[in-house]
This record gives C-alpha cells, sequence and structure tokens, in this order.
C-alpha cells in the first residue's frame, strides 16, 4: 500500500489489550479462577496498562458460566475508578440482541464515570447464546443488527428520537439520557470475515474493528480496501476514518519464551470452545508455531517480532490502532502483566517511531 494519506501517523497509532473474561483452568496446574477472582486481575490488568501508557482498555461480553461477566458496561465502569487516561471500550457489545437504548445509556454514563472515556465496539457476535436468552431469532440475525445500529446511531446523535422498528417498541420524542462528555460517542463496527460487514462500517462512516485473530493478513485487505472506499465515497470526513486489528497475541523477552509460555493455553482455549460446537480442533505444537510465522495474524513472539509484525501488516492495511487480547486459556497474571509491560515499552514506542520516519521519508521532511 502507497497511499500515505490513508495511513495513521505516529502520535496517532493507539496500542491497547482486551479481554473476554475466560474461566479455563490452567492446563499446567488444572487451577480454575472464580469470577470474582477473575474480575480483579481484569481490573489489576487494566490499572497496569494505564499506568504503563498503553491506550486503550477492553473487555468483551459473553452470556456463559465459563466466562467472568456479562456485563461489559458494570466492569468497565470499576476499572475507570482505578485509572485515569487510558479509553474504555466494549469488545464487543452484541447490539443484535441488546435493547441500543440501554447500551447507549449504559456507555453514556461510562464516558461521564470515565471524564469522556468511553467506546462501543458494536457486533453481531461471533457466539449465539445470547438470542434465546434474550427471545431473539437466529433467522433474524443480519436484520437485527442492521436495525439496531441504525438506532444507537441516531440515539448518539439526537437529544429526542422519534422512531419505529420491527424488533422494538416505538420511540415517540423519547429524551434519551444522560448525554455524554463525548459528542458523539465513538462507537465502531466489529467486523469479522465479510465484506458486508466491512462496507457496512465505511457507509455508516464509523471506525472499523477487525478481528484478526490468526491466518494470512492478506485475507482481510479487500475488507480494508471496502471499508476505506464506501466511507470516502459516503463523504465522511478522511481525519475521522480508522482501522483497528484486534489479535490474539503474547509478547514475552525472547521468541522461545513466548512460544513456550502461549502455546498450551492457546490450545487450552480454543480446544474446549470448537469442540462444543461440534468441531474436531486439536492444535499441535507445529501448527502453533506455523501460526506465527511473520506472515501470519497470531502476534506471538519477542518483542522485536511483534514489531515487525505490526509493521508487515501496517503496510498492508495502514491502521491506526492495535489491540491485542492476551489472557486467554487459564493465563497466569504475571505472565500476563508482563507481556503488557513489553507491548508498552517496548513493542508500542518502537512501531510509533518507524510509523514517523516513514511517514516523513514519504512527505520529504527533512
Amino acid at each position: 500500500m502507497n497511499d500515505e494519506s490513508n495511513r495513521a501517523h505516529g502520535p496517532d497509532f493507539e496500542f491497547g489489550v482486551y479481554t473476554f473474561g475466560d474461566l479455563l483452568p490452567d492446563p499446567q496446574t488444572g487451577r480454575t479462577l472464580s469470577a470474582r477472582q477473575r474480575l480483579e486481575e481484569i481490573v489489576a490488568a487494566a490499572k497496569l496498562a494505564d499506568e504503563a501508557g498503553l491506550d486503550v482498555f477492553g473487555f468483551g461480553e459473553h452470556h456463559r458460566l465459563d466466562f467472568a461477566a456479562s456485563s461489559t458496561p458494570v466492569v468497565l465502569a470499576a476499572i475507570a475508578q482505578v485509572t485515569k487516561r487510558i479509553r474504555l471500550t466494549s469488545a464487543t457489545t452484541v447490539l443484535s440482541t441488546s435493547d441500543p437504548v440501554r447500551v447507549f445509556e449504559d456507555f453514556a454514563t461510562l464516558d461521564l464515570i470515565s471524564d469522556g472515556r468511553a467506546e462501543i465496539i458494536a457486533g453481531r457476535g461471533a457466539f449465539v447464546e445470547s438470542f434465546p436468552l434474550f427471545g431473539y431469532k437466529l433467522d433474524d440475525y443480519e436484520e437485527l443488527f442492521k436495525e439496531k445500529i441504525a438506532l444507537l446511531l441516531e440515539l448518539s446523535a439526537k437529544e429526542r428520537v422519534t422512531w419505529d422498528g420491527r424488533f422494538r417498541s416505538a420511540l415517540q420524542d423519547a429524551e434519551i439520557s444522560p448525554r455524554p462528555i463525548q459528542e458523539p460517542l465513538p462507537i465502531w463496527i466489529g467486523v469479522g470475515g465479510t465484506l458486508e460487514s466491512a462496507a457496512r462500517a465505511g457507509l455508516l462512516g464509523k471506525g472499523m474493528a477487525m478481528a484478526l485473530l490468526s491466518g494470512d493478513p492478506s485475507f482481510f485487505k479487500p475488507r480494508v480496501d471496502i471499508y476505506r472506499r464506501t466511507y470516502l465515497e459516503a463523504g465522511h470526513p478522511p481525519a475521522n476514518l480508522k482501522v483497528s486489528v484486534n489479535s490474539h497475541g503474547y509478547i514475552a523477552k525472547t521468541s522461545r519464551q513466548a512460544l513456550d509460555e502461549f502455546y498450551p493455553y492457546y490450545a487450552n482455549y480454543w480446544g474446549p470452545l470448537m469442540r462444543e460446537r461440534g468441531r474436531s480442533f486439536t492444535i499441535t505444537r507445529s501448527d502453533f508455531e506455523r501460526f506465527v510465522r511473520p506472515e501470519e495474524g497470531l502476534a506471538v513472539g519477542s518483542p522485536e517480532q511483534i514489531i515487525d509484525k505490526i509493521m508487515y501488516q501496517y503496510e498492508m492495511f495502514g491502521h491506526n490502532r492495535f489491540v491485542a487480547q492476551i489472557d486467554i486459556g487459564g493465563q497466569p497474571f504475571a505472565r500476563v502483566a508482563a507481556a503488557i509491560e513489553l507491548l508498552a515499552t517496548e513493542v508500542a514506542p518502537a512501531v510509533r517511531r518507524e510509523i514517523r520516519r516513514r511517514s516523513a521519508g514519504a512527505r520529504g521532511d527533512s
């Protein structure tokens, strides 16, 4: 990709971490944390990320007993009380089975509590347990999200809303409160593998949060391209065009240490989830080492390797944000904390320097 106008410039490139709070037994000790202990560690990780200088912390939504919490804004509100500057985002809000009015009210309240640090990543969700839980039909999967994202954006734009739709009661000059500090409240669209989702994010003029968990990143290049094209063709401000790469990842001092420490937990995370879906799924060590090659999406390695991987993807996507899910599969907190420190102190500064250097060279700065 050669168009420098589509790229982030140094200080604008953001780094962060996110979690879904899984409650899986440590494969090496057999110990499983309680939900309370897991949430304590999540708050501690967010505090550490804030103090280390990361830009974003995300908490995701699952409605299952093997995850610590389902109420994203409640967890983020707790984190707001122990942090000062880090942005607080959902990762993601399953909007298809949520009431957009309640979602907006919750995150507007979070924005007030956090002094203007709230964000929403709205998505359709990779898991479907929330559909029967909240009385929705999977047959309406696409139409639910389409209607609800349109309403959420209208709620963000107006203090009073009149609206009528298929999946919730009508609104007649309804007061939408409270109003957030940020106007508008930042809303990103979560995008998996479909071109349609990427095009929707561009058409709506919102940031695209792209789940690049593994595999060849070039698969996602057409998604970024169609997002950028539909965004600009719709007449949205180019300065507000944003792409986030959200990945599984782990960082240790050396490549071997990173591979040895992360592999058991990565396999432990994916195995049960895939078997639950009726798929035979075993990750061998050789599979894992193939997944982390420089041209693959899984971000595991030494700081130098992660820097190279982010820059490789930056050449492809010109993205603005990299966010890693580190704490999967029962990973001990001490290792999660060490990886956060390395991301903040070694990876982020080096990537920002390199982006500045390339941007300055492209502009002909001396």
